[in-house]
C-alpha cells in the first residue's frame, strides 16, 4: 500500500493547507500552480520542508533530492564559482539547512535518534574562462566570467567531416555519450572498428581557449563495460560503445555535415557531469546519528555509493533480502555500533574491503586501469586488429577473475556484517593477496 504523486501525499502531511518551503512560502511551479514545483524546483528550502513534513507525519524514513545550486533554476543561466548568484544560493541552501535542523529538533528529532545521511550523486566539472577581475573569490569579491558555457558539439558532424565516417548511429547526449549504431553490429564488425578509431581521432577548436583539443579520454566496448558494470540484463539496452570525452565538451549528433557550426559554446549550462574525470568522480558523503563517529573529515577511506545502503542498514539494524554491491563503513563507527563480528578481526576485514573496493567499483584502481587499456586497444589499428583482439581477450580474462573474486570477497563481508558470521582470516588473507595481484596485472598492462 502507499501513496503515489503529491496529489495523495501533500494532503496527508500538510492537512491545513498548500505545503510551504521553510521560509512559508506556499509552494507551486513556475507557472503558479500551487502544488510540487518539478524536477527543477527543489531548492533546500523548498525539499527539505518536504522532508520535514513527512518526519512530522508519521513517514520515518525519508529521501529527497535538493537541486544543485550553481543553476538559476528553473531557466538558467549557469553561475561559475564565485559568482554574485552562486554564492547567494549557497547562503540560501545555507539557512535553509539551519532551519531544517532547528525545526525538527523543535519536533525531538535530532542526531541522538536519527540518522542522517547527505551525499552528492558526483561532482560537476565548470565549462568556463578565467573568473575576472583576477583574484576574485566570491566572499570579497564577486567573481564574473566572460566566456562561460559547456561545449556542444556534433559528433556526426565531426565524424563526417574529419573522419569520412558516415555510419548511422544514435546516442544518448553526454559529456560521455553512449553510442548505438544502427544495426547493432558485433564490436569487433569491421563498421564498428571503424567508428572506434575515427572516434578517437576527432579534435575540436575549444571556443574558450582557442586551442585543439582531443575530444575522447576514454573509449569503451561492450568488454569495458562489463568491467565498469554498465551492462544490464536486457542486451537492447547495451551501447556499442561509450566515448568518455573531454569534460569540457556535451556531444550529440546532429546532422552528418558542419554547414551550421559543429562546435558552439552554450551559456544556459556550464557544468558536466556523467564523465570520467578527477573534479567529476571525486564527491563527498556525510552522515550523523546514533553510531556514527564525530570525528570530522575522514579524508582516508576510500567508498563510493554503493557502500552507503548497507552502511545505513546496519546503523539501523535492517537487512535487505539480497546482496549489497557495497561493504559497510565501519571506519567511521562509534565502536559500540561495529558488529563483533567484524571487531574481531579489524585489521584483516578493512584490508579485505579496500582491496574490494579497488577491483570492483567503477572508479576504483582496477576500472580506471582497465579503462586505459581499453581505450588503446579500441584505438589500435594493427594488422588484422592483432592488438585490439589480444587486449580484449586480456580485459575478457580481467573481468572473469574479477568477478569470482569479488563474489567471494562481498559474501564473506556480508555474512559478517549482517549475519554475525566471523571472517575466516585465513581465506581473507589469501583473498586480499589474489586481489591484490590482479591490480599488479592490470598495472602491468
Amino acid at each position: 500500500m502507499g501513496l503515489f504523486g503529491n496529489k495523495y501525499v501533500a494532503p496527508q502531511i500538510s492537512p491545513n493547507g498548500p505545503m510551504t518551503d521553510l521560509n512559508g512560502n506556499v509552494i507551486q511551479d513556475p507557472q503558479g500552480h500551487i502544488g510540487f514545483p518539478g524536477f527543477d524546483g527543489m531548492s533546500a528550502s523548498v525539499s527539505l520542508s518536504y522532508v520535514a513534513a513527512m518526519q512530522e507525519h508519521g513517514v520515518p524514513i525519508t529521501y529527497a533530492y535538493i537541486s544543485d545550486a550553481h543553476d538559476a533554476h528553473p531557466t538558467g543561466p549557469a553561475y561559475g564559482p564565485g559568482q554574485a548568484g552562486y554564492v547567494a544560493a549557497l547562503k540560501a541552501y545555507d539557512d535553509a539547512f539551519g532551519k531544517f535542523f532547528t525545526r525538527l529538533a523543535n519536533d525531538g528529532i535530532n542526531s541522538s535518534n536519527t540518522l542522517f545521511v547527505f551525499t552528492a550523486d558526483e561532482g560537476d566539472h565548470f565549462v568556463g574562462g578565467a573568473p575576472s577581475p583576477a583574484g576574485c573569490n566570491g566572499v570579497t569579491t564577486p567573481c564574473t566570467y566572460s566566456k562561460i558555457g559547456e561545449i556542444n558539439t556534433n559528433m556526426a558532424g565531426l565524424l563526417a567531416t574529419e573522419q569520412g565516417i558516415t555510419t548511422p548511429f544514435a546516442v544518448h547526449s553526454d559529456a560521455a555519450p553512449n553510442v548505438y549504431i544502427t544495426g547493432n553490429p558485433a564490436r569487433d564488425a569491421s563498421v564498428t572498428r571503424a567508428f572506434d578509431r575515427a572516434l578517437g581521432q576527432l579534435t575540436a577548436v575549444n571556443p574558450i581557449t582557442g586551442k585543439t583539443d582531443t575530444l575522447t579520454k576514454y573509449l569503451a566496448d561492450s568488454v569495458e563495460m562489463k568491467i565498469l558494470h554498465m551492462i544490464t540484463a536486457d542486451p537492447a539496452r547495451t551501447p556499442t560503445l561509450t566515448m568518455f570525452a573531454d569534460p569540457n565538451y556535451f556531444l550529440f549528433a546532429g546532422a552528418p555535415n558542419c554547414s551550421s557550426p559543429c562546435v558552439t559554446e552554450n551559456p544556459g549550462f556550464a557544468w558536466n557531469h556523467g564523465d570520467v574525470n578527477p573534479d567529476i568522480n571525486t564527491t563527498w558523503l556525510g552522515m550523523v546519528g546514533p553510531g556514527i563517529a564525530q570525528v570530522g573529515v575522514d579524508s582516508t577511506t576510500w567508498s563510493d555509493h554503493t557502500d552507503i545502503r548497507p552502511t545505513m542498514m546496519v546503523l539501523l539494524g535492517l537487512k535487505d533480502d539480497y546482496s549489497h554491491d557495497g561493504r559497510v563503513l565501519f571506519e567511521d563507527f562509534q565502536g559500540w555500533a561495529v558488529p563483533p563480528s567484524l571487531q574481531k578481526a579489524r585489521g584483516v576485514v578493512m584490508q579485505l574491503a579496500q582491496v574490494y573496493k579497488q577491483i570492483d567499483a567503477c572508479v576504483g584502481q582496477l576500472g580506471l586501469k582497465t579503462l586505459a587499456v581499453s581505450t588503446r586497444a579500441l584505438e589500435s589499428n594493427a594488422s588484422g586488429d592483432s592488438t585490439y583482439t589480444q587486449v580484449e581477450n586480456q580485459l575478457i580474462s580481467i573481468n572473469n577473475q574479477r568477478d569470482a573474486l569479488a563474489a567471494q570477497m562481498i559474501a564473506l563481508l556480508e555474512a559478517a556484517e549482517f549475519s554475525g558470521q566471523p571472517i575466516n582470516q585465513q581465506q581473507a588473507q589469501q583473498l586480499i593477496s589474489q586481489g591484490n595481484a590482479l591490480l599488479n596485472k592490470v598495472n602491468a598492462m
